[in-house]
């Protein structure tokens, strides 16, 4: 029909023509290699510039045995809302995703929660290069899946259970120190962690120890008032609260081992009556946005989760060159808010 435009589909073949070479001297001159002459890559180019010829990205990864994909799987618990995910989890996984498309990868993102959906074969399969695995790690049938991967995966984590696994990691132990001694340069002096010694979450345990050395070296007894297990962590949280509240123990402050479980105390206090900042302090661990927004705001320690991206992006692209890294540490910040003591 008059009036249609015909579009023409220049190839490989059509540059090497215009050029003078062969469509293998075209692919090479394109991708770099080095065993290519100046004059005649110059020549390949201005050709492939001149016929407005765009590289295939992805069969050119595919003839390197790369997808230029790398998949994220978001662990959740058992039959869980994807809704009531913990905040702090997809934060992580858009600074993830950010830190990929940054070194010009895509990612291929996967929930999972069960054993009939546990699937990390993206690298047999061709689907990515490699993967990252983030979320929760009370579902120890996931993390159980995912250490017993084939030899030869490539694939990092967040929140592992143990130091087996490859990991990326917030620097726990320093904010929880950071987190107490703000505490107690605020006057608080009966300072309870809320948390657990028996919990699958490695970084609870370090951030319990945290604390606990902060609080020795003021001369002061640490106090652990541990969770229900199995339980949302803002419900937790709110029955911690009730514990210490009924408990007839004095305190006067609560460093919760995550912001969820920070705001489910901070809620049930509230409710029954309990001024804070200036009767209970009340601190977190995670800076999740919710916080911001709590009544009053809640005081956070908050890891760099741009870094945080970054770290678990390299630390997978480095395996995947042949390069084994140990665990990385995320550099964290205090976000002093409402409930805590100007």
């Amino acid at each position: 029909m008059a009036g249609d435009r015909k579009i023409i589909r220049v190839t490989s073949f059509d540059v090497a023509e215009a050029a003078g070479v062969s469509q293998s001297t075209v692919s090479r001159a394109l991708a770099g290699d080095t065993s290519i002459s100046e004059p005649t890559r110059q020549r390949v180019i201005e050709a492939a510039r001149r016929l407005n010829y765009q590289v295939d990205e992805n069969a050119a990864r595919l003839r390197r045995g790369r997808t230029g994909t790398l998949a994220v799987v978001m662990i959740c618990r058992e039959a869980q809302d994807r809704k009531d995910i913990n905040p702090f989890y997809f934060s992580l996984l858009g600074s993830t995703c950010a830190a990929a498309s940054a070194k010009g990868y895509e990612t291929l993102v996967s929930f999972q929660d069960a054993p009939e959906n546990f699937w990390g074969h993206f690298q047999d399969r061709r689907k990515a290069d490699g993967m990252i695995v983030i979320g929760t790690t009370t579902n120890t049938k996931a993390w159980d899946y995912f250490r017993d991967l084939p030899e030869g995966s490539h694939w990092t984590c967040w929140g592992s259970p143990d130091n087996d696994m490859p990991w990326v990691r917030s620097d726990n132990l320093s904010g929880a120190t950071l987190a107490t001694r703000h505490l107690l340069v605020r006057g608080y002096k009966q300072i309870v962690c809320i948390g657990s010694a028996t919990s699958p979450q490695r970084q609870f345990q370090e951030r319990y120890e945290g604390y606990a050395e902060a609080m020795r070296s003021a001369g002061l007894e640490p106090r652990l008032q541990q969770v229900e297990s199995g339980l949302a962590r803002e419900e937790q949280g709110r029955r911690a609260a009730i514990a210490l509240s009924e408990s007839g123990e004095p305190f006067d402050a609560i460093f919760a081992v995550c912001d969820e479980m920070a705001l489910g105390a901070l809620k049930e206090l509230t409710a029954r009556g309990y001024a804070i900042p200036d009767q209970i302090g009340i601190i977190g661990f995670d800076g999740i946005r919710a916080g911001a927004w709590s009544t009053p705001p809640l005081t956070s320690i908050e890891p760099d989760f741009q870094m945080a991206g970054t770290l678990m992006v390299e630390q997978l692209l480095a395996k995947i060159n042949g390069t084994e890294g140990s665990g990385r540490r995320v550099p964290v910040r205090l976000v002093i808010r409402g409930s805590t003591r100007a």
